[in-house]
């Protein structure tokens, strides 16, 4: 992959259901509040992202075909010799593929057929009955047209998914930050009123409406981490398998990148997301974005209402649009990190089987309850943080001695990166 196309690959696997689903899913449960501690989460995440990039690059191996291989199960091996070392890694591959691959991609699909039910098929309740759930036809039928192009996608290998990745990532971008910016700009008298109820929500959030959120800091703290760390991947392990295919000069430079991704993903994206929600009054009392409990919507049903105050009934579908791009650019994403990691536990017999189940899982995703899949992701995303960050600890007298190279001797001698980062 070329650097563009490694950094979009990781982008499309960092921007996607937390974007859109998982921040509003966020202030339902944790307040507004919640986005100041996804802020903090992404600050502390560009540091060990750059370190993961840079580790991943200095420990990829070549493959067969060209291609390079990479990523914490290699870093993890080199860090820790013997027995350990391998043990380790191979916890990491698994729950990789367990968190991202399978778990990670039911979040997708499900938040894609829930997004693409409010908006065209509300009114349609024929269905069949699943696990004590009722599900409606048109979910089984959007789980299985997302599976059939992905599909056709993955059998394409690394090279079709980058190219995929690098048309995909900039597009879908570019259309919801427009589309956002306009709500931001119309309302523009209430973002000091936006970034008061952020702060306030961060430390004190029983003092803002009134109480109605009716939670503590610890809550506030623990769902904007959670969500952080969901949304852009920063200590997770997961683009260093991207990071390590792209051919680049010096390690430094990929782990630059790394950071611009996190910043992408977090302070632009999702920031913007939660500026909509807040700033079209959805977490006020008595709002449309309420149930009639009084409680917040979950999930992607919450940003659907907060964008059709200005758009309508168009808000709903250009919800569904963008939910759609960002969350199968993330499937496109996690797929490949998976398969990287069954790679390297069975090797390429193993590749086929995994497609087949990823696809089986997509369709299932997209039936189930919301909370039941976030809550598995979430469980699977925690544990495969451990073994990572572990690896890159025991590496970062590595990181700094490739930085210090940076540093002392390849920008003395390539003038042009310098310029380029003026």
């Amino acid at each position: 992959m070329s650097p563009f196309q490694a950094v979009t690959t990781a982008i499309a696997g960092q921007v996607g259901t937390g974007n859109i689903a998982g921040v509003a899913t966020a202030i339902a449960a944790g307040g507004p509040g919640a986005i100041f501690w996804m802020w903090v989460s992404a600050f502390l995440g560009m540091a060990t992202i750059f370190c993961e990039a840079v580790l991943a690059q200095v420990y990829r191996k070549e493959a067969e075909d060209g291609t390079y291989v990479g990523g914490p199960v290699y870093y993890i091996k080199a860090a820790f010799k013997g027995t350990f070392g391998k043990v380790l890694a191979a916890i990491f591959a698994i729950l990789i593929t367990l968190a991202l691959g399978l778990c990670g991609n039911a979040v997708q699909a499900n938040s894609i057929s829930d997004a693409f039910h409010t908006a065209f098929f509300s009114n349609f309740n024929a269905g069949f009955e699943l696990m004590g759930q009722h599900v409606t036809w048109d979910r089984l039928l959007c789980g299985i047209l997302i599976a059939a192009l992905a599909w056709i996608i993955f059998a394409g290998g690394v090279k079709r998914i980058g190219s995929v990745t690098e048309k995909l990532v900039p597009i879908m971008a570019i259309f919801y930050l427009i589309g956002g910016l306009i709500i931001v700009l119309v309302n523009i008298k209430e973002v000091p009123y936006v970034f008061v109820m952020i702060f306030k929500g961060a430390f004190t959030p029983e003092g803002i409406a009134g109480g109605i959120f009716g939670i503590s800091v610890k809550e506030a703290v623990k769902l904007g981490i959670a969500r952080g760390l969901f949304n852009n991947e920063a200590g997770l392990g997961s683009t260093p398998n991207a990071h390590a295919q792209a051919r680049v000069d010096h390690p430094v430079q990929q782990g630059q990148l790394a950071v611009v991704s996190v910043f992408i993903c977090t302070m632009v994206l999702t920031t913007l997301t939660a500026i909509v929600i807040i700033i079209t009054g959805m977490c006020e009392p008595g709002s449309i974005g309420r149930d009639s409990s009084g409680a917040l919507y979950q999930g992607v049903k919450l940003t659907q209402i907060a964008f059709s105050t200005l758009y309508g009934n168009f808000g709903n579908i250009f919800i569904a649009i963008a939910m759609f791009f960002f969350a199968f650019s993330t499937v496109l994403g996690w797929y490949f990190y998976g398969e990287s990691n069954v790679r390297y536990l069975f090797g390429k017999k193993g590749v086929k089987p995994y497609l087949i189940v990823v696809c089986v899982i997509i369709i299932i995703g997209s039936l189930v309850q919301v909370e039941t899949v976030w809550n598995l992701a979430d469980c699977f995303n925690s544990l495969m943080v451990l073994p990572n960050i572990v690896g890159v600890l025991a590496l970062t007298g590595v990181v700094k001695k490739y930085y210090k190279d940076y540093k002392e001797n390849f920008l003395p001698n390539h003038p042009e990166d310098v310029a380029s980062k003026k």
